[in-house]
């Protein structure tokens, strides 16, 4: 279903009387300062602590087991998202060579986009070279994701062989 939108009677006097006052918005006539950091947006906070609270109350989550500080895991993994630059740092030897290599994603992502910066067409099929570079990286963060999971002797080969 879509929606109609309804243009302005830039003609009608009492809107254009509006317009002449800077009275806010066309179709409201009414200004937006003060009105949203006063009334809007302390409905909207107030109403996302309501909802934290009223999800939070029935069903706390739990804190987990106390931290032992002389048992340490066996092997400590960082956030999920962190796992693909955690494998390139864990499975090069070369630790200087590893953390360049984790400089080069960021750097990687910023020269992606130049070879095809002449080309007009926002369509990911009529630009291939940054299609190939993005569907390439996903999959070697997604393999390096896996790997990172897995323990040393497996990582590189994700299990698989």
């Amino acid at each position: 279903m879509t929606g109609v939108t309804k243009k302005p009677d830039l003609n009608d006097p009492v809107l254009r009387a509006k317009l002449a006052k800077g009275m806010g918005h066309n179709y409201y006539g009414e200004p937006a300062w003060p009105n949203d950091p006063l009334y809007i947006f302390p409905v909207v906070i107030l109403g996302t602590i309501a909802c934290a609270v009223g999800l939070a109350v029935p069903e706390p989550s739990m804190i987990g087991e106390p931290a032992n500080p002389f048992a340490t895991p066996s092997e400590i993994l960082p956030e999920w998202y962190f796992y693909p630059v955690f494998q390139i740092l864990r499975t090069v030897p070369n630790k200087l060579l590893g953390v360049l290599l984790m400089a080069a994603v960021p750097a990687g992502l910023l020269i992606v986009p130049s070879p095809e910066n002449v080309n007009k067409f926002q369509n990911p099929f009529r630009r291939p070279v940054a299609t190939t570079a993005s569907s390439i990286g996903t999959a070697v963060a997604i393999w390096l994701g896996i790997g990172a999971a897995l323990p040393i002797d497996r990582s590189l080969t994700s299990g698989l062989f």
